[in-house]
């Protein structure tokens, strides 16, 4: 019985997740550089850049976010190319964790804006339970599309997201 009710509300909250954001206007949230300087992601990455923007938020103990994150890698080049597209990535991790953001981030080779923000305040602002967690965020500053998780294609998934705002 533990188990049935456990299953529903990880549906519910997941269901949730999926819903939220899609014609919404980006959050107004403060996070920082890994140089410690503090933006606001709506007047950075909402209207003011005129791009398409993925935020995926990840963390340094999450092995499936750093498998998107290698995934989307080999293809990102492509899509700046092809789509003008950029890619944040906003790490949760606590601060003692935040040491070894510049050295995973090194050594993955990753050329995306890595950024830095509290868990509660980024998941209450964005309104998500669970990473890797990612939203495209169309020219126009609004959210268009959520995705938890991370299975082996969903990168072409996104490309397909993409791709579609492109066109707008």
């Amino acid at each position: 019985m533990k188990l049935l009710k456990f299953s529903l509300a990880l549906c519910l909250a997941l269901s949730a997740t999926i819903v939220f954001g899609q014609g919404q206007p980006i959050p107004n949230v403060n996070v920082k550089t890994l140089d410690g300087q503090t933006i606001n992601l709506k007047d950075t990455y909402g209207v003011s850049k005129d791009k398409i923007t993925v935020i995926s938020f990840w963390a340094t103990w999450c092995k499936p976010c750093q498998r998107e994150l290698d995934a989307i890698a080999d293809l990102y080049p492509d899509w700046q190319d092809e789509y003008d597209v950029e890619l944040v990535a906003i790490t949760i991790d606590t601060r003692r964790m935040l040491s070894q953001v510049p050295g995973l981030v090194a050594t993955k080779g990753w050329e995306y804006t890595i950024l830095a923000g509290n868990d509660q305040d980024l998941q209450t602002a964005f309104n998500f339970n669970t990473i890797p967690q990612t939203f495209v965020v169309d020219r126009s500053g609004n959210i268009i599309y959520t995705h938890n998780g991370y299975s082996p294609g969903d990168e072409e998934e996104l490309e397909d997201i993409i791709a579609e705002a492109d066109k707008e």
